[in-house]
């Protein structure tokens, strides 16, 4: 008797039934794609290229841009393949390599936007230790240590799914790529509420932290502006500098709540597609836009690089 191993699929919801949207999808997603892409490695560029821009803030900026490229790029190319061939169906092993990679990328972009913020607080609070705190090394150890807590959040993560159990040989997930362990307990056939509970404390562990870390942050930079000496245009010029990190962070954590609150609240299939587009790919590429069009350094930078380049 020949023993065999089923593995099951996993088929995403399409964003529209409708056939002639699918060209019109496949342009959107292509676009948005490609400006990602384009805008986080002209940022990537710009910061590498001009030694004005060797800063702590700027080397976090560019890595903040690195791992927006890994995160829009989980998702959006399979999309891109799912819409051209019409089949949105994904292996066991590809949604787990998805969901994986979508909780690394996430979870960095989550710690690396409280680091800029820590960066700030230290540059603005304590402007004669700053160059001391944020050297070269700490700036290391800063972003390996938020690479090492994103792994420790993926291994809960799996720690959360280890006791997943199938009940059907295909599942349908009620979005268009493999987010993470709830849309799979959606599909156990077993009491998931022990797996509900450590993954409910992983996301408080590592998202109420982080966005505590970035309103400390503000509310102390905000404290020490209005305590300053300087005139009312030095303290909107000081705080002006935060201006560009305070908007990225309101799109990401925004996008995300609303991703979360859409899948939480059990609502249709198409609204938590849509949330989730707003969080996976709106969010990584409008980011390098946001920062090119907000800070002075940066569009300095851009000048003498178009002006290099023509």
């Amino acid at each position: 008797m020949q023993n065999t191993i089923y593995v099951p699929e996993f088929h995403f919801i399409q964003l529209s039934e409708d056939p002639d949207l699918q060209p019109v999808l496949f342009g959107l997603f292509l676009s948005m794609y490609i400006l990602a892409l384009l805008g986080n490695l002209l940022i990537i560029l710009t910061v590498s290229s001009d030694s004005h821009l060797h800063t702590p803030m700027y080397f976090f900026l560019s890595n903040l841009s690195m791992v927006d490229i890994c995160f829009i790029s989980t998702t959006v190319p399979r999309v891109i393949v799912d819409i051209q061939t019409h089949c949105p169906v994904i292996s066991y092993v590809g949604c787990l390599t998805q969901m994986s990679l979508y909780v690394i990328f996430a979870c960095m972009d989550d710690m690396l936007l409280s680091v800029m913020a820590y960066d700030r607080f230290v540059a603005i609070c304590h402007p004669l230790y700053y160059h001391v705190i944020m050297n070269p090394s700490s700036c290391g150890v800063l972003l390996l240590g938020s690479f090492l807590l994103s792994l420790v959040d993926l291994l809960l993560h799996y720690v959360a799914i280890l006791s997943f159990s199938n009940c059907e040989d295909i599942f349908e997930i009620s979005n268009f790529f493999c987010s993470g362990p709830s849309e799979l307990f959606k599909l156990a056939c077993f009491d998931t509420f022990t797996s509900n509970i450590v993954r409910y404390c992983v996301g408080a562990l590592f998202g109420l932290l982080p966005i505590s870390g970035i309103i400390f942050s503000y509310f102390k930079i905000v404290s020490s502006i209005l305590r300053s000496s300087s005139s009312s245009n030095g303290k909107w010029k000081t705080f002006s500098t935060c201006g560009s990190h305070l908007s990225i962070v309101c799109l990401f954590y925004g996008t995300a709540l609303g991703m979360y609150f859409s899948s939480s609240l059990s609502l249709s299939p198409k609204t938590n597609a849509v949330a989730s587009v707003m969080y996976t790919v709106v969010t990584p590429m409008l980011n390098p836009f946001i920062y090119s069009l907000r800070n002075k350094d940066i569009k300095t930078a851009l000048r003498k690089i178009l002006s290099r380049t023509l």
